[in-house]
């Protein structure tokens, strides 16, 4: 791609940087290690430009650099990355009328092979270079392997087998779709959706036909029963004592359903919301734990052994987890989506088992709104993602912590239904009346203080009628 001035003119007014953009203002230079961190770190998110000569910070301008002036320094940095890393690096010399600018064309890893700097392997968080997690290097080498989802679950299977072994019927009926007259009516359509293949033998049942649609997991490998979810419930607000242990063994989209209903039935009452509605209403909204259970099902990590799903009930809390790290911050949760696992997503999603386009979450805050309960938690550990519905509490006993999520949850919401929260939504959101307003207000400074939230100053800059947006928009 050849760089010119009409490019970097449309860099700068990019909203953010993206993944496969970096700008450094290097004015006075810049350190040879910096940009060989920099130049593996976008080798190993698929290639980019690394810009020096531009500030970072929104608005963007162009400030001119003196990093690499003269031709020798130029040659040199150029071979040390081509020696360090045996790609080829282009660099591009822009005279903006503002100041001399150097682009860095950085190409894309080999495939399975990301790039190391000392045996540290770099990739970018915000405006930091940090090392690649184990799950991330783990996805990586296992590029150009064949897909897990791909991969038999059951070999040579007889048609009457693979009818046996796969609830067809149930996946007919969320497909929305006529049930066949023959049995190769059946085995076509799932042909056709590369669940199963036919070999010389007869047919190949693929891991993403098992983990789907398995009448019985443990019918093709104790490996693929190992996958299927968890459910624990406890009888106080610990793992003391055990009230059920119940481990799945169905497929996730023909044991969905009932899934949720029973993990649904086995939650408490919230007496609160049931003193307003003159009726029996259980503690965690249905949508809630719908949507969350599908996200933990959806984007677990499949390469992770003798881990699985786990939805763990407390007196006061259900915790969702899944094996694996997001690819995305979980402050992003709410307006960012990217899957890990495109095929079971597109199909999940096909079979009315959850939503692609990433709207999941937002359902989740706004249930937890409606049902006036503490703003739900995304806790990342070291080896699973967890999200946490809390039962209801008043405001009065929330912590500071507690209060300034929801208030950031709030905010994210707001912005992405194309509204700006203010003093009286976060009231509204917390169930508090007016005579609130100066404890809102503090929960609102907490949360800017820790740069959760920012004041949208295109609206106004009077205090008393402040809107306010997320950190990130």
């Amino acid at each position: 791609m050849t760089i010119t001035l009409e490019t970097l003119q449309h860099w700068l007014t990019a909203p953010a940087e993206s993944e496969h953009l970096e700008f450094k203002e290097a004015k006075s230079g810049y350190q040879n290690e910096k940009l060989l961190r920099y130049c593996a770190a976008l080798a190993n998110e698929g290639g980019g430009y690394l810009v020096l000569g531009v500030g970072d910070k929104l608005p963007r301008r162009v400030v001119g650099s003196q990093a690499f002036v003269a031709a020798t320094e130029l040659n040199h940095i150029k071979k040390v990355i081509t020696d360090k890393f045996r790609f080829r690096v282009e660099v591009m010399e822009l005279q903006h009328p503002d100041g001399r600018v150097l682009v860095f064309a950085i190409p894309s890893r080999p495939i399975g092979h990301p790039i190391d700097i000392d045996g540290a392997y770099p990739m970018r968080s915000g405006e930091s270079l940090v090392n690649m997690t184990p799950d991330m290097l783990k996805r990586i080498f296992a590029e150009g392997q064949p897909d897990w989802f791909a991969q038999a679950a059951k070999s040579d299977a007889g048609a009457d087998e693979v009818i046996a072994l796969l609830d067809t019927q149930t996946y007919f009926d969320l497909a929305k779709l006529p049930f066949p007259t023959s049995r190769d009516g059946v085995l076509e359509r799932l042909s056709n959706e590369n669940l199963i293949a036919r070999t010389s033998r007869g047919w190949s049942i693929s891991n993403l036909a098992a983990i789907l649609l398995a009448k019985k997991l443990d019918a093709f490998s104790p490996e693929l029963a190992r996958k299927a979810p968890r459910v624990v419930i406890y009888e106080g607000k610990d793992k003391t004592n055990t009230r059920e242990d119940k481990p799945g063994n169905r497929g996730y989209a023909v044991g969905f359903e009932s899934l949720v209903d029973f993990v649904h039935s086995a939650a408490p009452q919230n007496r609160s919301i049931e003193e307003v509605v003159r009726e029996e209403v259980k503690m965690f909204p249905k949508q809630a734990l719908r949507e969350l259970i599908a996200n933990a099902l959806v984007h677990q990590d499949f390469l992770e052994t003798g881990a699985s799903v786990m939805i763990e009930m407390y007196a006061d809390r259900v915790e969702i987890s899944n094996p694996g790290k997001p690819p995305i911050s979980v402050e992003r949760f709410i307006d960012e989506y990217r899957s890990r696992n495109e095929r079971l997503a597109d199909l999940m999603r096909r079979l009315g088992i959850c939503e692609e386009k990433g709207s999941g979450v937002d359902k989740v805050i706004k249930a937890a709104e409606v049902f006036q309960l503490p703003a739900p938690d995304f806790r990342v550990g070291a080896m699973r993602t967890t999200a946490i519905l809390f039962a209801h509490q008043d405001f009065s006993c929330m912590s500071k912590a507690d209060r300034v999520r929801a208030c950031y949850q709030h905010c994210c919401l707001m912005y992405v239904s194309n509204q700006r929260m203010s003093n009286q939504s976060l009231r509204a959101r917390f169930g508090v009346p007016e005579s609130k307003v100066a404890t809102v207000s503090v929960v609102i400074a907490a949360a800017r203080e820790a740069n959760l939230i920012k004041a949208d100053e295109s609206e106004t800059t009077s205090t008393r009628y402040a809107r306010y947006l997320p950190f990130w928009a």
